[in-house]
């Protein structure tokens, strides 16, 4: 699994943008540095920041291990596994930083 945070998001792989049918979310499935994520993303900041992570727009967010298929990071409205590891902790970084702005281009 790669570490090098120079390089994070070169191999980026979004494999699924499933808008929810009601409401106005938008599920985001994929891969990243050796891990598989999906995010559950809004257009908007969340009206309880309490449910956001950090200022994001993800309200649910989950990361698993490619390589042993281990929940490395879980946060559904709130923290539910904290990250595994630095590593994990970048990656969760990077989507936090930018994964919405990818689904809802300015």
């Amino acid at each position: 699994m790669a570490t090098d945070c120079d390089n994070l998001g070169d191999d980026l792989q979004i494999t699924k943008i499933t808008r929810q049918a009601a409401g106005t979310g938008t599920w985001v499935c994929g891969t990243l540095n050796g891990y598989r994520f999906e995010a559950l993303v809004f257009p908007a900041h969340a009206e309880n920041a309490d449910w956001e992570l950090g200022r994001s727009q993800i309200s649910k967010l989950w990361i698993k291990g490619l390589a042993d298929n281990q929940t490395v990071f879980n946060w559904d409205r709130g923290q539910d596994v904290p990250a595994a590891d630095d590593a994990t902790y970048a990656v969760v970084d990077f989507l936090a930083a930018g994964i919405a702005d990818l689904v809802y281009v300015p």
